[in-house]
């Protein structure tokens, strides 16, 4: 199985507005996000040292996506988003792999000290997602996020330079 992960291009935008408006993976983007054909287009012509929008590929075959961005360039601090795997490829852990390639190229080929994530507390699956692909939980961000007509938490999670193996 060959993963690969690159930086997502004008074509690939109608891929990513139909992957985020799946019924199975809407719900669990942050709800606030931008997911409509603007919105994605804005992050795929995001200024590449400042984030942007990643096509996760199978076989060379479009699969996912997943969003970082640069939030703190003083301190080398990066946050990733959106990772979405689409229904036809899912079930092979194609998001672990994906994660720990973007993991390895944020750290080691651009230099990024710390990639941090969030996901909603209800959000079991991205949850262990993030422990199997090697992020720490730090915490939980209580009740902080209006999600229909209640609050749900937010768990941190990150991953510094030092957790990672030095490249091979």
């Amino acid at each position: 199985m060959s993963v690969s992960i690159r930086p997502a291009r004008a074509g690939d935008v109608d891929f990513l507005v139909e992957l985020y408006a799946d019924e199975d993976v809407r719900p669990f983007l942050a709800a606030a996000g931008s997911y409509d054909r603007e919105g994605v287009a804005a992050k795929v012509v995001q200024d590449p040292e400042a984030g942007g929008a990643m096509v996760v590929e199978l076989e060379g075959e479009r699969a996912g996506a997943m969003v970082w961005e640069l939030t703190n360039r003083r301190s080398g601090i990066v946050h990733v988003s959106g990772l979405a795997i689409h229904p036809d490829f899912r079930g092979r852990r194609l998001a672990d792999e994906a994660a720990r390639l973007l993991q390895r190229h944020l750290i080691h080929e651009r230099g990024f000290h710390r990639i941090e994530l969030e996901v909603y507390g209800f959000n079991e699956r991205a949850q262990r997602h993030a422990e199997r692909s090697g992020f720490v939980r730090e915490g939980v961000k209580r009740r902080a996020y209006r999600r229909g007509d209640g609050w749900v938490d937010g768990v941190l999670y990150a991953l510094v330079a030092e957790d990672l193996e030095p490249p091979r």
